[in-house]
């Protein structure tokens, strides 16, 4: 079955994770998708491990359902056969720098009169408008400046990045979303437009839906930061022979939880009664609960879990998830 983009063509200008990832999604959905790379390569490429030179696994990961074309932008021959790709696209998308892209003529105001029903997109690491503009930036320093990494530094912990490219491919989820929309009105009007799509800006805006707190006022109710979901104490639980996640939120799932542990006369302790006293005494529910689960296979967890409708499911280990027989 045809994907529902089938017929847009795409021209990908874009290089390592957050552009290549967006065209992807893009691609799966059924667009055609070339992907135009420098003579050496999107640096992935060259990544490990690898079966054939040129094909990392990250590579491999981002880049499916594309075409690719190698072209030199800086000579007269590879940016003639870019502005004769950009011609017949439907949606152009980089993620280069303002100031080198449009040094190569490849900027909105230079291809706007080749196309203009194009929907040319923009990926950069900070808003054209802010003080950052024009910086560069990778995944690290993104999770820095929108406040992922003070959040692993909350109370008193050591500062760390999160262990996985998540500005990059949140970021993606962003432009794809945005294309999409850019894209409905081409068809619908047959106008084209520029949109933008800065990592910063975007992934400030996906921290701060909970952990913007009480700083969503005004005048402020309190500091930023969410304890619930920042406090040191949110941690999986140790079984009798590895981790189990438990995520009882409503009172019925508590019910079911203290029924499984055999302390149903907890129901009536006023500390745990509600949802606003579990709340306010999370530490000693959290420990409570820790303690407990140490009781318990991981499997007699996720299988009583399971039974009872409460939302909990063991610890994968990488390689485990690469094996998960769902």
């Amino acid at each position: 079955m045809p994907g529902p983009f089938q017929g847009l063509k795409v021209v990908d200008l874009t290089t390592v994770v957050v552009g290549p990832y967006t065209t992807q999604l893009l691609a799966d959905m059924g667009a055609d998708v070339t992907k135009v790379e420098a003579p050496e390569g999107d640096m992935t490429r060259m990544g490990t491990p690898h079966r054939n030179a040129g094909m990392g696994n990250m590579f491999l990961q981002l880049n499916r359902n594309k075409r690719a074309i190698s072209l030199d932008l800086k000579s007269e021959a590879g940016a003639e056969a870019m502005r004769k790709l950009i011609q017949g696209a439907d949606i152009f998308i980089h993620n280069m720098r303002p100031e080198p892209l449009a040094r190569l003529g490849f900027d909105y105001a230079s291809v706007r009169d080749l196309n203009p029903s194009l929907v040319y997109c923009n990926i950069w690491g900070f808003g054209r408008e802010g003080r950052y503009a024009g910086r560069a930036a990778f995944d690290d320093v993104i999770q820095g400046t929108s406040g992922l990494v003070a959040l692993e530094a909350h109370n008193g912990r050591e500062a760390r990045f999160v262990p996985m490219l998540i500005a990059d491919k949140t970021t993606a989820l962003f432009a794809a979303y945005a294309i999409s929309a850019a894209a409905y009105h081409k068809l619908a009007t047959g106008e084209g437009q520029e949109v933008e799509v800065p990592m910063f800006e975007s992934m400030t805006s996906f921290t701060m839906i909970e952990h913007l707190a009480g700083n969503t006022f005004d005048p402020s109710l309190g500091p930023s930061g969410s304890e619930r979901h920042a406090t040191p104490l949110r941690w999986p639980f140790q079984t009798k022979d590895g981790h189990v996640c438990i995520l009882p939120s409503s009172d019925k799932h508590w019910a079911a939880v203290l029924k499984i542990i055999g302390r149903e006369d907890l129901l009536s302790d006023p500390r745990f009664k509600d949802r606003a006293a579990r709340l306010a005494h999370r530490g000693e529910l959290t420990q409570m609960l820790s303690d407990l689960a140490a009781t318990k296979t991981t499997k007699e967890w996720v299988d009583a879990l399971a039974e009872a409708g409460v939302p909990g499911m063991h610890i994968n280990s990488l390689e485990e998830v690469v094996s998960d027989p769902h």
